[in-house]
């Protein structure tokens, strides 16, 4: 089921959201704020009362040794959750600053779980995000298996065509090769057992596929490529991969 945070503090969801998701920029947060508000745009960004509510939770979360925040890269200033903060949310994470490395990508799939989150049927089928991070967490270290970017579950029984399914999403912004491209929407769309199950289970033939489609969101230099592995599948595995472009607000 959906993990629901039982802090003391408020907006204690956004702080769980920026600690999935290994760090979040301010406008984000602002937007994510927001949009627990009913008020985010709808281009994704927060207006004036998101800006200043996220301020007020950035303030108290550093109050209470929760959060860090630094300039690290383009953009505004980042933040991320402190081993304290981590504690408290009741998640086992390695506490660390988000990787220069890795900026660009974390804030694009934090604009895409945004996006998603904010559709009305998103919020009407009660649909929960399972992040890369959390996945990682349970995975383990020295299993050699794909992790997607995220996934998506939507619960039985809800007000949508695709009820019960599990989505897998991959934000993507610089090409890989077609090949390489190719063979990790296979390895998604093979897979049967859960993350952090054993390797033996990962892709057993007759078992219930574990993603039901993979949501591929694209930069404009990462498209030509994914349409291209897309292809390379054939009719049956291609009609299960859906392409997007990336939100507005996704790049850094």
């Amino acid at each position: 089921m959906n993990p629901r945070p039982r802090l003391a503090v408020r907006d204690a969801g956004a702080l769980v959201f920026a600690a999935d998701m290994y760090g979040v920029q301010l406008d984000q947060l602002a937007a994510l704020i927001a949009g627990g508000n009913g008020a985010a745009n709808a281009d994704g960004n927060g207006d004036a009362d998101g800006d200043k509510a996220a301020r007020a939770a950035v303030a108290r979360w550093k109050s209470l040794g929760y959060a860090e925040t630094a300039r690290l890269g383009p953009g505004q200033p980042w933040l991320w959750v402190t081993r304290a903060g981590l504690a408290a949310c009741g998640l086992r994470y390695s506490a660390a600053r988000p990787g220069l490395s890795r900026l660009a990508h974390i804030r694009a799939v934090a604009a895409v779980r945004l996006a998603l989150e904010a559709t009305a049927g998103y919020r009407a089928a009660g649909a929960f995000w399972r992040g890369e991070r959390r996945l990682r967490a349970r995975h383990g270290i020295g299993m050699r298996q794909h992790l997607p970017d995220g996934e998506v579950h939507w619960p039985d029984g809800a007000p949508v065509a695709w009820a019960g399914e599990c989505w897998a999403v991959e934000a993507e912004l610089t090409p890989k090769t077609v090949a390489r491209t190719a063979g990790i929407m296979r390895e998604i769309l093979s897979r049967t057992g859960d993350y952090g199950g054993p390797a033996a289970e990962a892709a057993v033939p007759g078992r219930p596929l574990r993603h039901a489609r993979a949501l591929y969101v694209c930069s404009p230099a990462a498209l030509p490529t994914v349409l291209r592995a897309r292809d390379e599948l054939g009719a049956r595995l291609a009609g299960r991969i859906e392409i997007r472009d990336l939100p507005p607000g996704a790049l850094l």
